[in-house]
């Protein structure tokens, strides 16, 4: 069975074409296909109903149709990716209580098994967002406020997610001790599920102060009342932000497509 086959849900694929450190990122050329093609194929591979990317370029929108996927022209004055997606779940006229999942259009190592991850919790009919976190053990991603870290409740929900290093384990200032990473120290992977009625209600808030002051929208939600469970995985992927990441991205995939062909063909022949 094909991740998340047994969840009916749509995929939306913010694509902004003006990034502030990679202007046109989504186009960046990966293998000979644009980066947002290659998000939109894993996020195929999850067993969605249906892959959407959601742009304020044409150019994007056509890279997309190009490979076989839907794309969406959104307004261009979006402050954030979450703005993108409630449009865009808007246009679709999705019913209230589908299920939309958001794939980052940076996101081109995302594995499909993620998408499912984010989608079990979905079973109870309470539940209105999801996202998914990563056991953090190296102490340099700990203290990496590019990190975003997620502080997690022992019912799977979200209490806080901060780009300090939290929680912060005092015994470690003690004499003798050595620095660590605190067991419950979690990477915050930006992968969200909602409900539809979810999305759209989170884009209708206002920004709230903890969101400006971290820079980071998912706090809206928290700080309205909007309960985010938390699925851990031991999966991660590689958001694309600068030429540095573009080459590591390429890397990988030259890397895994020659393994690939190195593997033996077996022939299989028809029984007499």
């Amino acid at each position: 069975m094909r991740a998340g086959a047994s969840v009916d849900f749509t995929v939306l694929i913010p694509a902004r074409y003006a990034s502030t450190r990679l202007p046109g990122k989504p186009l960046a050329d990966l293998g000979g296909r644009p980066m947002v093609v290659h998000v939109a194929e894993r996020a195929r591979a999850s067993g969605a109903r249906g892959v959407i990317v959601a742009t304020d370029d044409a150019r994007i929108a056509d890279a997309a149709k190009a490979h076989g996927f839907d794309a969406l022209i959104t307004r261009p004055d979006h402050a954030t990716g979450t703005d993108r997606l409630a449009e865009a779940a808007a246009l679709l006229g999705l019913q209230d209580d589908e299920i939309v999942v958001n794939v980052q259009g940076d996101e081109p190592l995302i594995d499909p098994a993620m998408i499912a991850a984010a989608l079990a919790p979905f079973a109870d009919p309470a539940v209105e967002m999801t996202t998914l976190c990563r056991r953090l053990t190296d102490a340099e991603e700990f203290l990496n406020p590019n990190v975003v870290k997620a502080v997690v409740g022992h019912d799977g929900f979200a209490l806080y997610f901060s780009r300090a290093a939290v929680p912060y384990d005092r015994t470690a200032s003690r004499p003798g001790s050595h620095a660590a990473v605190p067991v419950r120290a979690f990477k915050h992977i930006g992968l969200y599920a909602y409900r539809r009625a979810t999305v759209l209600r989170l884009a209708a808030l206002p920004p709230t102060a903890l969101e400006e002051t971290e820079m980071l929208e998912q706090l809206r939600a928290l700080e309205h009342g909007i309960r985010i469970k938390v699925v851990q995985t031991e999966l991660d992927s590689i958001g694309v932000d600068t030429d540095a990441d573009v080459a590591r991205v390429r890397a990988l995939l030259a890397a895994s497509s020659s393994v690939s062909r190195a593997r033996p063909v077996h022939e299989h022949h028809a029984q007499p």
